[in-house]
């Protein structure tokens, strides 16, 4: 599986790439069909889909884990930007779940009924990330983002939630548009930004916190964590879809989820103190 990769150069002829979604399928007990009830095989496990924002990808797949072997189903995952996902359960009217990095992308679909169902089960915060060592010797100061001494690679705010964060972060100081005009390019997602430092394109990124525990920049990025008053942390919230044809695991799930376990596998990515 990979991402397409393109970028919004400095000046007037920017362009921004919009990363498509992919599809994550997770293990599942393999059973012989023996005979059709209700349009599928009886002994044939139930099938789920999940929206994910891409930052929350990693523990939702730990915890599908775990539920799929309780529950003798298959559970699949399409991630990316939220607001993508947000348009795609309007246009698809499938699917379970939906995980946003926001919960301002949760309240139209709770608003219009399509999310019947919430279970809070961490935090977003948003952080500056840099790449180990801290070379530029990166502080906490968001005006260092505008210093075009600096190589900086900015959330696009009409994709994802890490957009909308640093939208909302900025603007709190009032260098919102400044830093679009500092920045090398735009992505679309916590991803881009992350592999921004890995590959050296950007000496600092506003990233969601949690992004610096994942297993792929582990050892290669390190945390400037920022005033909380500037950088407030975001509610998760799970969702269940009203389209859901299996809601009692649903319910299960974010049972799970909110639990000691379920807590503890969100603590381990950064999700909860």
């Amino acid at each position: 599986m990979s991402f397409g990769s393109g970028f919004m150069r400095k000046g007037p002829g920017i362009l921004l790439l919009l990363v498509m979604t992919a599809l994550l399928t997770g293990a599942c007990r393999e059973v012989p069909s023996t005979k059709t009830v209700a349009g599928r095989a009886e002994d044939q496990p139930p099938e789920l889909l999940f929206y994910v924002g891409i930052t929350m990808v990693a523990p939702i797949m730990d915890i599908a884990t775990v539920i799929e072997q309780q529950e003798h189903c298959k559970i699949s995952l399409t991630y990316g930007g939220s607001l993508h996902l947000q348009h795609s359960i309007r246009v698809n009217q499938q699917g379970d779940l939906y995980f946003p990095g926001e919960p301002e992308f949760l309240e139209p679909l709770l608003a219009d009924g399509t999310v019947v169902e919430t279970r809070s089960v961490g935090f977003n915060q948003g952080a500056i990330l840099v790449p180990k060592g801290n070379p530029k010797g990166i502080n906490n100061d968001l005006t260092q983002l505008r210093d075009n001494r600096y190589a900086v690679v900015v959330g696009a705010e009409k994709s994802g939630s890490v957009g909308l964060m640093t939208r909302k972060v900025l603007n709190k100081v009032g260098i919102y548009e400044a830093v679009l005009q500092n920045a090398v390019y735009l992505t679309t997602d916590s991803k881009g930004l992350s592999r921004a430092l890995r590959d050296g394109d950007a000496d600092l990124v506003l990233n969601w916190r949690a992004a610096a525990f994942h297993k792929d920049n582990q050892g290669l990025v390190e945390l400037v964590e920022l005033d909380p008053a500037l950088a407030p942390r975001e509610d998760l919230m799970l969702g269940l879809l009203r389209y859901s044809r299996h809601a009692e695991i649903v319910r299960r799930f974010m049972d799970y989820a909110v639990s000691p376990a379920g807590q503890a596998i969100f603590r381990a990515h950064g999700f909860l103190d």
